[in-house]
């Protein structure tokens, strides 16, 4: 494993720095809940959160965590790990998916869970960066998040920009799945 790289990124937001860790401690995720709570607000507490998702991702086998910060502030993460068959995500993805698409594109993939920008920080190019900064190097060969169905949705346009496309339905209403192909 390669040790945290800081890659340094321009932006209207005075981004000074992305960080990227093959690792991420308890201490991490209370340093990202604030965030993570202020974008997605989908969990009732930290500690559900930390207990239901954290804890259990953090620990998957080819995790890997990125974060942005303006000044000190933390203002946007990323991460991911590699997807397998007995995983949450990947047995219900491949529920949804035609059988020869979750065959091609399910197990050993680099599964992009979450990424999270604040509201202040946005349209400055900070998710562009962490998806840059997390994805660049990994030995998979096959990317794979979930996202909205909605095509004008500005995640959405930004991974269509960066080369992800759609592969088939969501797991849950009006999501789908995007894949890329690293080689």
């Amino acid at each position: 494993m390669d040790p945290p790289a800081e890659v340094g990124y321009k932006s209207s937001v005075a981004l000074d720095r992305v960080r990227v860790d093959w690792t991420a401690s308890a201490a991490d995720g209370v340093a990202v809940w604030p965030v993570y709570q202020a974008v997605f607000g989908d969990h009732a507490s930290f500690d559900d959160w930390r207990h239901g998702v954290w804890d259990r991702h953090r620990t998957r086998a080819g995790f890997r965590f990125a974060r942005a910060y303006d000044d000190q502030d933390l203002v946007g993460f990323a991460y991911g790990y590699t997807g397998e068959v007995g995983q949450w995500w990947t047995d219900n993805a491949r529920q949804v998916l035609e059988p020869s698409v979750g065959a091609e594109w399910l197990g050993g993939h680099f599964e992009l869970v979450s990424v999270g920008v604040l509201a202040s920080a946005r349209r400055a190019g900070i998710g562009r960066a962490l998806l840059h900064a997390l994805l660049d190097g990994l030995p998979h060969e096959r990317l794979l998040l979930m996202t909205s169905d909605d095509a004008s949705d500005p995640a959405r346009l930004l991974y269509a920009c960066e080369g992800w496309r759609v592969i088939g339905p969501g797991i849950g209403d009006g999501t789908v799945i995007m894949g890329k192909r690293t080689t």
